[in-house]
């Protein structure tokens, strides 16, 4: 329980202040600024990490969680409590923000930009989230990230895919994140791919490290 706590902590605080700062910038008209919300999800994913990485492996993702199961590095039976708390976190953060900034349209969901067609979002989106997965399968202890590389590295690729990535997709990465805004605001138009592409994402990631790496990626002591 003082894992799964943990991981709702944890996704609750990434969410409340990642997509909080989508929602201050959108209804401040810009304040924050595109590269304030990128530093932002980087900080708060580092901070995370640093705080619950010794309890709960500090994944707060469904697709971060489905990738060390399939590298059997975390137990499936463990896969689906740990879903339902991460996505009880961001349903949480959402709502928070939704009775803070009810003006607010779209409470940082995420979406394709205009022009930018769904099915490039999705490559896109599976794209982000396989260097994410990479990154955190190679600075990790078994399913966990723990210490200062791991709160470092994962939080640094997340600010860089954010910024460069962010204006095409919103740069989720992350199916429990665009799951919550998507269902509060009411625009699930794209959520799809949202929840699909993060997943393919990062078991592709975890077949290019076995391919690498051996037998490393499958093992808890790595």
């Amino acid at each position: 329980m003082k894992k799964l706590i943990a991981e709702l902590v944890g996704t609750f605080s990434m969410v409340f202040c990642g997509c909080g700062a989508m929602t201050v910038n959108e209804i401040t008209g810009g304040a924050v600024t595109h590269v304030g919300i990128a530093i932002t999800w980087g900080l708060i994913v580092m901070a995370m990490i640093y705080a619950f990485g010794e309890i709960s492996g500090a994944h707060f993702n469904p697709a971060v969680t489905i990738g060390f199961a399939f590298a059997k590095r975390f137990s499936w039976k463990d896969v689906p409590m740990y879903i339902i708390f991460q996505i009880l976190g961001a349903f949480l953060a959402i709502t928070i923000l939704w009775v803070l900034f009810p003006e607010s349209q779209s409470f940082g969901h995420t979406y394709p930009a205009d022009g930018f067609e769904p099915y490039k979002a999705f490559i896109l989106e599976l794209l982000l989230t396989f260097f994410l997965m990479v990154v955190i399968i190679n600075v990790s202890t078994g399913s966990k990230e723990i210490g200062t590389m791991a709160a470092i590295a994962v939080g640094a690729v997340i600010l860089l895919e954010a910024m460069f990535a962010g204006p095409m997709t919103k740069a989720s990465m992350n199916p429990a994140r665009s799951l919550a805004p998507a269902v509060i605001s009411g625009n699930l138009q794209h959520l799809w791919l949202y929840l699909s592409a993060p997943v393919i994402g990062a078991i592709l990631a975890v077949i290019s490290c076995k391919l690498v790496k051996d037998d490393q990626c499958c093992n808890e002591d790595c």
